[in-house]
């Protein structure tokens, strides 16, 4: 069955898991954490416009928490609540937090997910491809009526497993946004300015690459820009720091008059500032309790990082 809500009447279509997070972490044990990326990237979303959502959840998954995403925008019409168990993932992290071990994995209802669109979706003019096996990602785009601007999302295991339908994937898409890492993978060059030309040859425009701590570059055809991670001096828990990232930016561009060079860099301003705050917390309690207020000071001092005085 899917859970009923009234319709936006213009929104970011999300496309990805929701998932339960056991984590491991250097200020101690967290379990039963809501997570998943259509989950992160919602929420963020949602502090700038409307969402709608596609995802698959079983029969734990807790109903406050689309109550929660209701409350703030969010169209849960395209979440699918199947019976059986929400796909779990379990992790330790370093204790600097840079790095992290995954213990498990449970797939659960995630295993036999085959994203299905409600009507009102297809005419979404922004589409997020949260990280799903590229043939679904394409899948989604079959039921999407003229979408103004796809952006999509992967990782090492479809790069290395199912590289064929995930280049299909990219010749079809306007953005990608992934890690130094996976482009590097993808590229199969270590240097990140020619792996990027070389990824910007296989179909999207415009390509962002996420670097942690060390913030995010945005390559297009207009040149280079470098977006710095706000410093912060608590990290709790950079579970989901990415999808809330990329939540954030296309949150923001869905407002912009135009999405042109412009915007993506304010954009990307944007999204760094509010994956700051994801990472304060456990799970997305602290991007929740996040204040328009909180969320415009902050990003006032992250442009004051990028300002040289005469």
């Amino acid at each position: 069955m899917t859970i009923e809500q009234r319709p936006s009447s213009d929104a970011l279509l999300i496309v990805g898991s929701m998932a339960f997070d056991d984590l491991d972490l250097p200020s101690g044990a967290a379990r039963d954490v809501v997570g998943g990326s259509a989950t992160y990237a919602a929420v963020a979303a949602s502090l700038y416009a409307p969402a709608r959502v596609v995802a698959v959840v079983g029969d734990d998954f807790p109903g406050e928490t689309l109550t929660m995403l209701g409350s703030r925008g969010v169209d849960c019409a395209g979440v699918e609540r199947a019976q059986g168990k929400t796909f779990r993932w379990a992790g330790r992290y370093a204790a600097n937090l840079a790095s992290r071990e995954t213990l498990d994995t449970q797939l659960n209802v995630f295993a036999d997910f085959r994203p299905k669109l409600p009507e009102h979706y297809r005419d979404s003019k922004i589409v997020l491809l949260g990280n799903i096996h590229p043939a679904l990602q394409l899948e989604v785009l079959a039921q999407t009526r003229s979408p103004k601007l796809v952006v999509a999302d992967t990782m090492n295991f479809w790069i290395s497993g199912e590289r064929k339908t995930l280049l299909q994937m990219l010749s079809k898409v306007d953005a990608l946004v992934v890690n130094d890492e996976e482009l590097r993978q993808l590229a199969g060059d270590h240097n990140l300015k020619r792996a990027a030309r070389a990824v910007l040859g296989m179909g999207p425009r415009l390509l962002i690459v996420k670097r942690g701590d060390a913030g995010a570059i945005l390559f297009d055809g207009d040149g280079t820009f470098f977006a710095p991670a706000y410093p912060l001096e608590s990290e709790v828990d950079p579970t989901g720091a990415g999808d809330t990232f990329a939540g954030a930016i296309l949150g923001f561009l869905s407002r912009a008059p135009r999405i042109d060079h412009a915007a993506w860099r304010q954009a990307l301003l944007v999204g760094a500032t509010v994956a700051s705050f994801c990472v304060e917390g456990v799970g997305n309690s602290a991007l929740v309790a996040l204040t328009h207020a909180t969320l415009a000071t902050r990003l006032r001092e992250l442009h004051g990082l990028l300002t040289v005085d005469a």
